[in-house]
């Protein structure tokens, strides 16, 4: 599949973002934990530049844990504060303004030392659509202060927002690039619901999560669809098999393809097929972070809290 999206609302957000950095002191970006690298935008860096920076790598109870270990230590070899976050349920917030304060300790020492009175922190959220922004936002103030929505694209406008005593935030829209060079960023958002699935070919796309999964995670996928002597069938053999062990079956005995695609889409996003990461951080022979990534884990299924 070709997939290319960027709503006109995109580009305006990029120049807000440029525009408005200026006014806050610390940038939060938040990250999908099943997708690392492919939900950060790569035009972000050049945006924020030096200013201070704090991961939060949202939907982590989704995540393979054992691949959330490997992303932890990964933005720590890079110097990169993170925290692993599940804004449902609020799992991992608790740490937020305790590490906003932290990166703004050195410039608030200064100010106090010049007589400077207590000022709150100005932050500003940055993510890709439907990473759960909204969401976080308003696990973090408490009360509903961000329209949210299960589709991307939910918010519109920039708007100040007091999200704790001590800290303001700069609420504004995701964003996306213009072009994916990279194919398999482009699927892993498009699997995960940052590009509205009405624009795309839902029985392609069922078709290459059920490829990938039955790769990656064998176990998980094959016992979700009750699949069996499976291996080596291809994404729309794995949907027609699986379409007819679900019941997706059309009048004159053909599967439901779009009806099988989207419940596989659908299970995987709301984790029923199990704690699945996507891709995994590279390292180079000397251990240290290259800045790639390789797709699919292969690794642990477990869930730690301890890591969350």
């Amino acid at each position: 599949m070709n997939i290319q999206w960027f709503p006109g609302h995109m580009a305006k957000t990029r120049r807000l973002l440029s525009e408005n950095l200026n006014l806050v002191d610390v940038v939060i970006e938040l990250l999908d934990a099943r997708i690392p690298a492919s939900s950060r935008n790569p035009e972000i860096d050049r945006i924020v530049k030096n200013k201070p920076r704090l991961v939060v790598l949202n939907k982590s109870d989704l995540a393979d844990s054992g691949i959330s270990k490997q992303w932890a230590e990964w933005y720590r070899s890079r110097g990169i504060p993170v925290i692993f976050a599940d804004s449902i349920r609020g799992t991992g917030l608790n740490t937020l303004i305790n590490q906003l304060k932290n990166l703004m300790r050195e410039r608030f020492e200064k100010d106090r030392e010049k007589g400077r009175r207590f000022r709150t922190i100005k932050t500003m959220v940055v993510g890709i659509p439907n990473v759960g922004k909204s969401t976080f936002i308003n696990k973090i103030a408490g009360r509903a202060v961000a329209a949210t929505g299960d589709k991307p694209g939910v918010t519109r406008g920039k708007q100040w927002i007091r999200l704790h005593p001590e800290v303001d935030l700069l609420d504004t829209p995701g964003i996306l690039w213009p072009r994916f060079d990279d194919k398999n960023t482009a699927l892993n958002l498009a699997f995960t619901g940052a590009i509205r699935d009405e624009i795309l070919d839902v029985v392609q796309l069922g078709a290459a999560l059920a490829e990938k999964l039955a790769a990656e995670y064998p176990e998980l996928f094959f016992k979700r669809y009750k699949l069996q002597d499976a291996d080596g069938l291809n994404g729309l053999e794995l949907l027609e098999a699986a379409g007819k062990n679900r019941g997706c079956i059309l009048p004159g005995g053909t599967i439901d393809m779009k009806r099988i695609a989207d419940t596989i889409l659908d299970e995987f996003r709301g984790g029923r097929i199990g704690a699945i990461t996507l891709e995994k951080p590279l390292w180079d022979e000397t251990g240290d972070t290259d800045g790639g990534t390789e797709t699919g884990s292969k690794g642990s299924k477990g869930q730690d809290e301890s890591e969350q």
